[in-house]
């Protein structure tokens, strides 16, 4: 009689061990997914999990675009996985996380506390793919926060790779989208009914193509893609990490997606995420950056953004 006892462990691990991922999303499939536009709507909370190209900048500045009753919690890593993230083995964790912002993701995503999560990927993206099991990480990350508010709405922070990509950095991003976010993580993740829908914010797409405004003498203040990344402190170029004025096109393009606005006529001089002020650009350099994103964003479908 005893033995039976045992028998729905055994049904449950023997489930577990023959259980395969659906197949992942075919492209028309995945495509239809963003046929309909989400509803505009502010949102008051939100929780970013990722890496450097996330940043402490970026969201502190993205708070100030949305408005006083809005609060933001993260938690970042150098270079994390979703899947590092998840077994809780975040490399530089004590130094990128500080306190009001930092938030540990499991306690948060359990919370049903925010609005909308916003998850990112390691780069170089292959690598994640091959061996941090992204899809299955960010399938993960999105139950988790479904489970706790079903309505929650999840999205996919696109990023890019380092200017000096190989391959060329204005290469990667164009094919990328395609063959790595969408073809590698989202139709793979999105496949299980229960994920949903996860929407998309075009970081490295807005980068594209105001790189491409910038360098066809089309953005007063800026002529190369270097005007929007840092310099280290030996005054050599750092090839992927953003300076202030790059961080304010990632919050631009966060603030149009997140809300559903054009960005057009938001204010241009922010503070850092310690206090101190962002180097700003001018004001029309600011409103062709903003012009850009909200061209960029409402002219892609998986922002959930209404064109």
């Amino acid at each position: 009689m005893k033995r039976w006892l045992f028998l729905p462990a055994l049904l449950a691990a023997l489930a577990a061990w023959v259980w395969h991922p659906p197949r992942p999303l075919t492209q028309a499939a995945l495509l239809a997914r963003y046929d309909a536009p989400l509803p505009a709507q502010v949102p008051r909370a939100v929780y970013h999990l990722g890496h450097s190209l996330v940043g402490q900048d970026m969201p502190a500045m993205l708070a100030q675009l949305m408005g006083r009753d809005y609060r933001y919690n993260s938690q970042l890593g150098w270079g994390a996985s979703l899947d590092q993230h998840w077994r809780e083995a975040v490399p530089g964790h004590a130094e990128e996380n500080r306190a009001p912002a930092f938030r540990p993701a499991h306690e948060a995503l359990r919370s049903g506390d925010y609005d909308a999560v916003v998850l990112t990927e390691m780069v170089e993206l292959r690598d994640a793919i091959r061996y941090h099991d992204s899809a299955g990480a960010l399938r993960k990350w999105a139950l988790l926060a479904r489970e706790a508010r079903p309505g929650v709405r999840l999205y996919l922070y696109e990023t890019w790779h380092p200017l000096d990509d190989p391959a060329g950095w204005l290469t990667r991003i164009d094919r990328d989208l395609a063959d790595l976010w969408k073809g590698g993580l989202l139709a793979p993740a999105m496949a299980e009914e229960a994920v949903g829908t996860i929407h998309v914010i075009p970081g490295g797409q807005v980068l594209a193509a105001l790189v491409r405004e910038a360098e066809a003498g089309r953005i007063p203040g800026l002529s190369r893609r270097e005007d929007l990344f840092r310099r280290n402190p030996d005054g050599t170029q750092d090839r992927i990490h953003l300076n202030d004025l790059g961080a304010y096109v990632i919050a631009l393009t966060h603030y149009a997606v997140l809300a559903g606005r054009s960005p057009v006529g938001l204010p241009h001089e922010l503070t850092r995420a310690d206090g101190r002020p962002a180097a700003a650009p001018a004001a029309e350099t600011a409103r062709a950056m903003q012009a850009v994103v909200w061209r960029v964003v409402r002219g892609y479908a998986p922002s959930g953004v209404n064109g």
